[in-house]
């Protein structure tokens, strides 16, 4: 992976595709959960935009990485890593328990209906994790502001 584009850096550019992604997943997730409305109307699309951020997830890590190796040591970065690298299991648990609970809540045309307890579990599930994922990505974005910030005004 590149480490600029055009002189910048990617990892910035990646980063606020998965700043808008994962949030916008948390948030569809959790309404397709609790507004059967939104359910109705959503379909699969919570699913689909936890798989974008699912993607974006190693892409932002990778060009982080990337972006690491060519600035100095810093335990501030380091710490931004280490909860960046983190997230792609929150990511991939999101993505399968959206997929999941979409498709145990989908109008079914055949009569093998899954049991209601089951989408219930699976809501919950995904519900725990969604939150978790939000809370993640502002730790993460809050330790990247703190390691790009640091030394302005010192």
């Amino acid at each position: 992976m590149p480490s600029d584009v055009f002189g910048l850096p990617v990892h910035p550019l990646l980063v606020h595709a998965t700043v808008v992604f994962v949030p916008l997943a948390v948030v569809m997730v959790i309404g397709a959960v609790l507004v059967p409305r939104f359910r109705a109307w959503a379909g699969p699309l919570p699913a689909a935009v936890s798989l974008v951020a699912l993607v974006l997830t190693p892409l932002s890590t990778a060009s982080g990485e990337n972006l690491e190796h060519d600035l100095p040591h810093n335990a501030l970065i380091e710490r931004h890593a280490e909860l960046g690298d983190q997230l792609l299991f929150f990511t991939i648990a999101l993505f399968v328990l959206a997929a999941g609970f979409w498709w145990l809540t989908r109008r079914a045309t055949r009569a093998d209906r899954f049991p209601g307890w089951l989408a219930t579990v699976v809501g919950i599930l995904a519900i725990v994790t969604a939150v978790a994922t939000g809370v993640q990505v502002a730790r993460i974005g809050h330790s990247g502001a703190e390691a790009a910030w640091s030394d302005v005004g010192s």
